[in-house]
């Protein structure tokens, strides 16, 4: 697979995570929380506070596509490992550090101030785990680019 392919195939990607959070937040959620509203009554009237919360939530999502789409479209130009992609990978991991964060503090908050069901909280604690997980992921991955990158130059320079 070459460049170009790889930056379509990576670019798809990205729509399609991007709808799929679409389709989430704007349909999914709000059935979830009727659901919830339904079974828990004493949680229905704070449906809105849930929505604006977890909306909230998907800003930073969003712009990791959009740091993503930047890389895909270095990889396609075949500037792969560039100093750029190490910066936007490293953005990728502040924000999910960020979003995890929000997400547990925002979980917990709401759970002392009675707006919160456990087994919800319990349920945030694995999407932390996973905010986390990305974040150390795209950390490495930075790190990784950032010394290719620096190999490459070398190389660039020497040639």
């Amino acid at each position: 697979m070459n460049q170009k392919n790889l930056s379509v195939w990576l670019k798809a990607l990205i729509v399609s995570v991007g709808v799929c959070g679409l389709i989430a937040y704007l349909v999914v959620l709000p059935g979830c929380l009727d659901a919830l509203g339904e079974s828990c009554p004493e949680f229905s009237g704070r449906r809105w506070i849930w929505t604006i919360f977890i909306w909230l939530s998907a800003v930073p999502c969003y712009a990791t596509l959009a740091l993503g789409w930047r890389i895909a479209t270095r990889i396609g130009e075949d500037r792969s490992f560039s100093l750029e992609n190490a910066k936007a990978l490293s953005g990728i991991s502040w924000l999910a550090a960020g979003d995890a964060a929000y997400f547990f503090l925002g979980n917990l908050t709401l759970w002392f101030l009675g707006m919160n069901h456990p087994g919800v909280l319990l349920l945030s604690l694995l999407i932390c785990f996973v905010g986390v997980a990305v974040t150390v992921a795209a950390a490495c991955l930075s790190h990784l680019t950032r010394k290719a990158a620096d190999l490459q130059e070398q190389s660039d320079l020497t040639v």
